[in-house]
């Protein structure tokens, strides 16, 4: 059997991703095997220093360390690390890249937003939008939000913004950039009927779990609402203690219902569908269609 892996270096997380992959006789597919999820917080040095500091740097080395460990265990055939909007700005990324190579044997990439935003949608959650809506895809991560306009199953427009939820924690997010986003989303979607947006990333999956709301259904724009007045209603201990967030989700997860609320009032949108997909899902399907299905071709 064929095991891939995926590597994601978020300015939030670090995810690693192990997943076995099967041939259809409609092509291929893959199943997760093992995921892991470690909090390093990266952005934090990123946007405020634009440097990530020896601590965190010793904290990174050590986890891909780990990680290569298990996918040498799990025989990977192949993997993609890639890092995203924490270390495009950190300005020892490359010397970042070089330690990493050296002590743990993993190429890494840096990425930019729109490949950032590609991987994203290798995906191919297209596949399963009813052809009579339009969609604006959000993934929200902690450095940037990456948006995306279907028209019948094709994107037609795609932009990575600098906006995130370590960036707004950490008050890095500009009022011009807010402006850029909403100039642009209302620009590509005020001649579309019948939008729906499509929410992926770690906080909205969250967010959708405690809707309650069943799986396939879409969230809809009042219920998210509720849901954030909801989690304001409590402090950041109360979070964590009373309704059982991580630490490292219950702060993060404000700003990114801030962040989904202000897309969907922006455009009109009254209700967003939450496939259980993201970056790290992304990557294993673009090493599936770069080393299978072109291959076959």
């Amino acid at each position: 059997m064929l095991r891939y892996a995926a590597i994601d270096i978020g300015s939030n997380a670090v995810r690693l991703l192990i997943a076995d992959i099967n041939k259809t006789e409609y092509g291929y597919s893959f199943k997760k095997n093992t995921l892991v999820r470690v909090p390093l917080r990266l952005g934090d040095d990123a946007f405020l220093d634009h440097h990530i500091s020896d601590r965190k740097v010793a904290d990174l080395l050590k986890t891909m360390a780990a990680f290569k460990n298990l996918m040498d265990v799990y025989h990977v055939d192949k993997y993609l690390a890639c890092a995203t909007s924490a270390m495009r700005e950190a300005g020892n990324g490359a010397d970042i890249i070089k330690k990493v190579k050296e002590t743990a044997g993993i190429d890494l990439e840096i990425i930019e937003g729109q490949r950032e935003a590609n991987i994203i949608y290798a995906n191919h959650i297209e596949e399963n939008l009813d052809v009579k809506k339009s969609y604006l895809y959000i993934d929200v991560g902690g450095g940037s939000t990456e948006l995306s306009v279907f028209v019948n199953r094709i994107p037609v427009a795609s932009k990575s913004f600098d906006i995130g939820t370590i960036r707004i924690l950490d008050n890095q997010d500009k009022d011009e950039t807010w402006e850029d986003m909403k100039n642009w989303v209302k620009e590509h979607t005020k001649n579309l009927k019948n939008v729906a947006g499509i929410g992926t990333g770690g906080n909205i999956n969250k967010l959708f779990r405690m809707s309650d709301e069943k799986e396939g259904n879409p969230l809809t724009f009042l219920k998210l609402k509720d849901l954030y007045n909801r989690l304001n209603g409590y402090s950041l201990k109360e979070r964590i203690n009373v309704l059982g967030l991580n630490p490292d989700r219950a702060d993060v997860i404000i700003p990114a219902c801030e962040i989904y609320i202000t897309l969907l009032k922006w455009t009109g949108i009254k209700q967003i569908y939450v496939p259980k997909v993201g970056m790290v899902d992304g990557i294993i399907s673009l090493l599936i269609e770069e080393n299978l299905i072109k291959g076959v071709k």
